[in-house]
């Protein structure tokens, strides 16, 4: 395997400035990619082009794209890493604002993304997309209603757009991590964490290191025969 997978290649990290999307940029970087990174600030990995923007309004990414073009390059890999937990809260305590909110960013704003870059990729042949689900998405978690139900739609999106665009050159998948070591956990109680922890056969966290290097294997080329597919990263918590 060469340690420049992404040599010439431009890839759009969102929420790249901290935890999985930071890893993820720093790799992609480290392996010869032209790297930039869309979050709600411009701080970004030494070396990564920073971008502010809000994923959840579609201007914001379509202008984040147009700039990632005419700065390195038309987009060839893009990871869908910018998501939020939303609060720990029993179901009949999500209000509207709160159902919003976290669909806006997890589910709007990965649509989005997709949508943004996938007219270039299919005119050029090739693109790898990767998607950040989570396994709530699959197994759905408790006090976490909105997010369960988000990053299932991360992974039913991924599906879809896997087979519009079977056979243009353009793979799109999905991860779904269980609880990872990074900042998102701040927003999570030690209770939620705990029982998530609890599910996890392999008894720990995961690290944004192991994460990141299963996303850079599905944006690379040697990603070949796989679109609209999930992959589990979960330490044996799901096996499906």
């Amino acid at each position: 395997m060469s340690d420049q997978r992404f040599d010439g290649r431009v890839a759009l990290v969102t929420g790249g400035s901290s935890g999985i999307g930071a890893a993820v940029a720093g790799r992609l970087l480290e392996e010869g990619a032209r790297v930039a990174s869309l979050d709600l600030a411009e701080h970004a990995p030494e070396g990564v082009l920073g971008l502010a923007g809000d994923v959840s309004n579609s201007a914001d990414v379509q202008a984040a794209v147009a700039r990632v073009t005419s700065e390195l390059g038309p987009v060839d890999v893009l990871v869908c890493s910018a998501g939020i937990t939303g609060g720990s809260l029993r179901t009949v305590d999500v209000d509207d604002d709160e159902w919003r909110r976290v669909f806006a960013i997890n589910s709007d704003g990965v649509f989005f993304c997709n949508r943004a870059v996938v007219g270039g990729m299919t005119e050029r042949g090739y693109g790898r997309i990767v998607n950040v689900a989570s396994i709530a998405g699959k197994e759905g978690n408790p006090m976490a209603a909105a997010y369960s139900a988000s990053k299932a739609s991360v992974i039913a999106l991924t599906k879809a757009v896997g087979k519009d665009l079977a056979g243009t050159g353009v793979l799109v998948n999905a991860i779904a991590p269980a609880v990872i070591e990074t900042p998102l956990l701040a927003g999570m109680s030690e209770d939620h964490i705990r029982y998530m922890v609890e599910k996890i056969p392999m008894g720990r966290l995961g690290s944004v290191d192991e994460v990141a290097a299963l996303v850079c294997w599905l944006a690379s080329e040697e990603c070949s025969f796989s679109t609209g597919a999930t992959y589990d990263i979960s330490g044996g918590r799901a096996v499906y």
